[in-house]
């Protein structure tokens, strides 16, 4: 039930008499409002009915209480550009469809807009035809185990998952102390302490085929910083050692390569025949190898010899595959 700016402005006015702990009556917060007090009795009997709150009368103070302290208002106060930004950002979140998330925030989304007063009311139907978002592929997550790691890493409780390796015919039991979940290019990832390795390692969720909730309770350690376990990392994985890339793109390919950051410590380098050289610290040579590939014969690594001599074998094996 949609609700109006007035009986939006008078719901706040009952919930912070109510908070306050003053007891009011209808006929005392119909003073307050300067409206007849059966239009607050109508208004209470909508946050109990619709808003679920947990109103109740107390006899012998004559007045209305909170019967539970945690219970808050839902309430909005907030512009029409602010709310055509989150209308942008619903689309903007299917990327998310292959989680539970997708359906929380879909719902969440729903009630900012039923509980928001008429002023700031849009059609937003034109949105689904003038907004695109396309997203990379994404990796499917059963939404039981989204929600047991998710209980884990917010309950810092242990878990017990069954993690299959790619090309493992059998998974592998592995106790987890979650840290952290991150997102990468369609596929989640929970970082964590694995009691079989000793190590912070990550695993894909799409990956984890069980998932238990332990009674085991830990704590993250107070010098764990997710961007510090990446480190120079040019995507989600990791290496022990640090390289120095540096690649050559041809001219066709220097706009796109200018336009955007792909590394926060990269360095580019204006060749005169309009090619550029990009160069950046890493920690993860397979994620460059990956990477430099998709651009094909308009990339050249440069160095390190170590990568150089990686694509070298990839193309080999490719050209091989074709004849």
């Amino acid at each position: 039930m949609a609700i109006n700016k007035p009986q939006h402005q008078r719901l706040q006015l009952i919930d912070r008499m109510i908070r306050s702990g003053s007891y009011p009556n209808a006929s005392a917060i119909a003073k307050e409002h300067e409206v007849a007090p059966r239009t607050i009795h109508r208004d209470i009997e909508y946050m109990r009915d619709m808003l679920n709150a947990p109103i109740e009368y107390d006899d012998s103070r004559k007045g209305y209480y909170y019967a539970e302290e945690n219970y808050f208002l839902p309430a909005l106060d907030i512009k029409e550009s602010d709310f055509f930004a989150i209308c942008i950002t619903e689309k903007a979140l299917k990327q998310y469809e292959n989680t539970p998330l997708y359906g929380k925030l879909e719902s969440i989304f729903n009630k900012l807009k039923e509980y928001l007063p008429d002023s700031v009311r849009v059609n937003t139907s034109w949105i689904d035809t003038q907004y695109t978002f396309m997203h990379e592929s994404f990796t499917f997550i059963e939404p039981a185990i989204w929600e047991t790691v998710s209980n884990a890493l917010r309950q810092k409780k242990q878990v017990s998952i069954l993690h299959h390796k790619p090309g493992a015919k059998e998974g592998a039991r592995r106790t987890v102390e979650p840290y952290h979940i991150v997102n990468f290019r369609g596929e989640w990832y929970l970082v964590g302490f694995c009691h079989k390795r000793k190590d912070v390692i990550r695993f894909a969720m799409s990956r984890i085929h069980e998932a238990e909730l332990l009674k085991t309770g830990y704590s993250i350690p107070g010098d764990f910083n997710f961007n510090s376990f990446l480190g120079s990392s040019f995507g989600i994985m990791t290496e022990e050692m640090e390289h120095t890339v540096k690649i050559a793109f041809s001219s066709e390919l220097a706009p796109y390569i200018t336009e955007r950051q792909w590394h926060p410590d990269q360095e580019i380098m204006q060749e005169e025949d309009g090619s550029v050289i990009l160069s950046f610290p890493t920690n993860s040579l397979f994620e460059v190898k990956r990477w430099v590939l998709s651009w094909g014969r308009g990339a050249e690594v440069l160095e390190p010899e170590s990568l150089i001599q990686q694509i070298q074998e990839d193309l080999k094996g490719m050209l091989e595959s074709y004849r």
